[in-house]
């Protein structure tokens, strides 16, 4: 007689996993990779450095409290070091926040958009997923505010979107925190924040969270700073939040070469300016472009643009994300995300952003 295996808790096989962007087709060798938003140009040159010096020091843990990260980040942004904290990568900060505040029943608002981990942290923990309606891919605050009642405990918004790439303002942020109850904690995904610093009517949170009790905000070294690999994330929250969090979190969460890799990049200015100069060039000559082959390009403000194709006719979305991997160009189809009619790409170098133009070109038979 066989013995009943472990299971896990009620609703978990539910959760439907993460899936990444491609990095590989069969067939195509040495693809390029614009799946992901990855920083095209790598990483800081000091990031891989400082991160190749502690290569005799991997026999020790790291410091736990992330000291010398946690100073830097404090002195770059004008922020509290007692009020920061740290994850592997943004997600587990975002696993942890549900995991100490989110109890079976509760609930999350998100757009309906969302990036999907924040939906997977809160199914975890048994809470129920709010999705608020985005009008031509874009967050309305009244949307999520109509969605809020007393088993609310989270409002997820990342600003700039992922995937949609669009954004809300510093006034539409501002009125969302304003309505929301003093118990339901704002969480702000600033991971392409940078993208977007140059417009004017934009705010990335920290502003608000330095004099609020119920707002968290994220940010991340994997976008900008091109340092995905090393998972390196952090939140800036007040003392109680951040005390909390620490309590659950890995001791040793986030490794000892990333922590000096991170610094390191913090400080290569050099190297952040030619990052988003680059997207700021080819982002709006990417939009003109693809615009120009009858498709519709929605308004960006990351490292990426959002494609939509007809949804018959053998031009979909799927069908292009395809013909583009077997020209070797790896792209996003968002079917995963409830778009099944767009596809994200996100900016590369000139040679890439011409050459996915033509490839787009050709499928929809445009002469150029």
């Amino acid at each position: 007689m066989s013995l009943p295996a472990p299971q896990p808790k009620a609703g978990i096989r539910d959760i439907a996993a993460y899936v990444p962007g491609k990095s590989h087709v069969e067939g195509v060798e040495d693809p390029i990779k614009l799946s992901s938003n990855e920083n095209i140009l790598g990483c800081s040159v000091m990031a891989r450095e400082a991160f190749v010096e502690q290569a005799s020091r991997l026999h020790a843990y790291p410091d736990g409290s992330a000291k010398a990260l946690r100073t830097a980040i404090a002195r770059t942004f004008d922020l509290q070091p007692e009020r920061l904290f740290f994850g592997c990568g943004s997600d587990e900060i975002f696993g942890l926040i549900c995991a100490a505040f989110l109890e079976p029943g509760d609930n999350i608002v998100q757009g309906e958009f969302a990036f999907a981990t924040y939906a997977i942290a809160a199914r975890a923990q048994q809470a129920e997923i709010r999705n608020s309606p985005e009008p031509n891919l874009r967050l309305d605050v009244d949307n999520m505010l109509e969605l809020v009642d007393e088993r609310t405990r989270i409002v997820f918004l990342a600003n700039p979107d992922n995937p949609s790439g669009t954004y809300i303002t510093g006034v539409e942020l501002r009125r969302l925190h304003a309505g929301l109850p003093p118990d339901v904690l704002l969480v702000i995904d600033g991971a392409y924040v940078e993208f977007a610093a140059s417009l004017p009517d934009f705010e990335d949170g920290l502003d608000l969270a330095r004099t609020s009790q119920n707002i968290l905000v994220t940010r991340t070294f994997s976008k900008l700073h091109g340092l995905a690999a090393l998972r390196v994330g952090w939140a800036y929250t007040t003392p109680e939040i951040v005390d909390a969090l620490n309590r659950i979190r890995p001791a040793f969460n986030v490794n000892l070469p990333a922590q000096a890799a991170a610094i390191a990049a913090l400080d290569d200015h050099e190297f952040q300016r030619k990052s988003v100069e680059l997207v700021e060039q080819w982002r709006p000559w990417l939009a003109q472009q693809i615009g120009g082959l009858g498709l519709e390009v929605t308004p960006s403000a990351t490292n990426f643009v959002v494609i939509r194709f007809p949804q018959t006719g053998g031009r979909t979305a799927l069908d292009a994300e395809h013909f583009l991997a077997q020209r070797g160009w790896l792209t996003r189809a968002l079917v995963g995300y409830g778009m099944p009619d767009r596809i994200r790409i996100n900016v590369g170098l000139e040679e890439h952003n011409r050459g996915v133009v033509e490839a787009l070109a050709d499928f929809m038979g445009v002469r150029r």
